[in-house]
């Protein structure tokens, strides 16, 4: 009688693995990943999983890696289409503000910082690729809007790093959910902030009042 062939354990592809974190991530938070309850959901051992990733740390960023390439792509989208600079500008603040409360590529954003206190070189300068992505898309619309008119003249690369430390700050806010920071809430704050920062003087103006925290 024939021996029946061996069983191979054959890897998913990865992309179904960073796929896989990132719903475990908003089904259940952070502290539902595990290594073991990950590899049952895509049919690979936590050793194999650990094999291929080599760490829980790698895994976290190459699926952030992953999750950015995505939203990178919407980006430039926007970025490249129809509207004004000012309608573009508020497409990007919407895109880089969170969802809500627990949003699930944000909550790993915040892992991920965590945990590069102990990161090595090449992980630090993987985060920082992210991050450049986002400031030079968003000094290259600046830049767009001033040439356009839209916006008054300013130093570009200064005002897109404190217009992404604003929103960094109130991401934050909405991601571990302080009250008084709904996504709403931060959007208007983000819209008046952009008025008051890039219009230029006796210019009509988006803002509009802020709804009071309940």
């Amino acid at each position: 009688m024939p021996r029946s062939p061996r069983r191979r354990n054959i890897a998913p592809p990865r992309e179904d693995v960073l796929a896989a974190v990132m719903a475990t991530v908003a089904e259940r938070g952070l502290e539902g990943l595990t290594m073991a309850g990950l590899g049952r959901e895509v049919g690979m051992s936590s050793g194999h999983l650990l094999y291929y990733f080599r760490t829980k740390d790698e895994l976290l960023l190459q699926t952030l890696e992953w999750s950015e390439a995505r939203l990178g792509a919407e980006r430039r989208a926007l970025l490249t289409g129809p509207g004004s600079a000012r309608e573009r500008l508020d497409a990007y603040i919407g895109l880089y503000v969170p969802d809500g409360h627990r949003d699930p590529h944000w909550t790993l954003w915040l892992e991920v910082w965590n945990r590069s206190q102990d990161a090595d070189d090449d992980a630090r300068a993987r985060q920082a690729a992210i991050e450049d992505a986002w400031h030079l898309d968003l000094v290259e619309l600046l830049a767009d809007g001033i040439a356009r008119g839209e916006f008054r003249a300013v130093d570009t690369a200064r005002a897109a790093t404190r217009l992404r430390a604003l929103m960094d700050g109130f991401s934050v806010h909405v991601t571990v959910g302080i009250p008084g920071t709904g996504r709403e809430q931060v959007l208007d704050q983000m819209h008046r902030y952009a008025d008051e920062a890039l219009m230029p003087p006796g210019s009509d103006t988006r803002a509009t009042e802020v709804t009071p925290a309940s």
